[in-house]
């Protein structure tokens, strides 16, 4: 086993977008195991947007990663030395220990996977955090119903996409999805399902989601915010829900953006529109598990990864992440 491990940290808070000089790419003597403990040697870890609010250090719902100490994040890994019963070296576990080629953890903050159900890249996406954020925003939150049309921006993004097919499989009337390109635009027709989909850099988001759903939207699920939630309450019908996810679109300014300017049309359309955090909603882990695994298996949920080789590259990652150049979930393989 090398003896030599490589973590990623935070050089410094950025004001405005990152960029790579708020990294820093440190290696280190591989850490040994304590009573109790298992040594992990990482496969893959996950960049995630919201990883851009812990840079920052203005309170939130989780702590802020602090400057010159090594991020955090979802990983799967191999357990490769162990000082307990529970974890075994050859055991396959998910964890939350990412941005570091190794890791040590307790039975306590390990997950074993079954990497014969899934690929185990897909307990990071479709079947893990990503996956159950769509599945409890578009069914607990939203309340869908068969029947409903349907609106996710970004849509071609790891929780979006699920978002779609989900509701979908699940009887929508139609499924609208936004993006930022021609080719992820198709995707979304062609190869996940949507019943009509746009490129929001084509023109005004209301006009051209007034277009792709004539009859209005029952359902928001809003990854983007902006202008994306201000062309959703104009297309919205009476009694529409918005599941609010994330909203990329303003995460790297540096002034409070402003409000929608239709902000009234929610009192009479009665609109419901609810925040949620993916951690309040672990209860219905089995539950998505039951419904979702079998349709990965059967092709009938399709997903895309978007795989950076190299631990030393996933600061670029996270960048392009940021900057929209992912379809569906962004992966580095350590």
């Amino acid at each position: 086993m090398s003896t030599t491990a490589t973590e990623i940290r935070l050089a410094s808070r950025p004001h405005g977008a990152p960029t790579l000089d708020n990294f820093d790419i440190v290696d280190v003597e591989v850490p040994r195991p304590g009573e109790g403990q298992a040594l992990v040697r990482n496969l893959e870890i996950s960049v995630d947007p919201y990883m851009r609010g812990r840079m920052s250090s203005a309170k939130s719902y989780v702590p802020p990663y602090e400057v010159g100490k090594v991020m955090l994040g979802g990983a799967v890994g191999e357990v490769v030395e162990s000082n307990t019963d529970a974890l075994r070296p050859g055991d396959l576990v998910l964890h939350g220990f990412g941005w570091r080629s190794h890791a040590v953890v307790t039975p306590e903050q390990a997950t074993k996977i079954n990497a014969g159900a899934a690929p185990r890249e897909a307990y990071l996406g479709v079947l893990g955090m990503t996956g159950l954020t769509a599945y409890a925003g578009l069914m607990e939150i939203a309340q869908f119903r068969p029947d409903d049309t349907v609106f996710v921006s970004g849509a071609a993004g790891a929780v979006g996409s699920v978002v779609g097919q989900l509701a979908k499989l699940k009887g929508a009337n139609r499924v609208v999805g936004s993006a930022g390109s021609a080719e992820k635009v198709r995707h979304l027709i062609d190869d996940l399902g949507f019943d009509a989909a746009f490129n929001y850099k084509d023109g005004p988001v209301a006009e051209q989601l007034a277009q792709a759903a004539p009859e209005g939207i029952d359902v928001y699920f809003d990854n983007v915010g902006g202008e994306h939630l201000e062309a959703a309450i104009a297309s919205a019908n009476v009694h529409a829900r918005f599941a609010v996810c994330g909203m990329i679109s303003i995460y790297n300014l540096t002034e409070p953006p402003a409000a929608p300017r239709n902000l009234g049309q929610i009192i009479g359309k009665r609109l419901a529109i609810r925040g949620f955090l993916v951690s309040d909603h672990y209860d219905l882990q089995a539950k998505f598990l039951d419904e979702v695994a079998p349709l990965v298996r059967s092709g009938e949920l399709k997903y895309e990864e978007t795989i950076v080789e190299g631990l030393r590259n996933a600061p670029q990652a996270f960048l392009d992440l940021l900057a929209g150049a992912n379809t569906g979930k962004m992966l580095v393989r350590v």
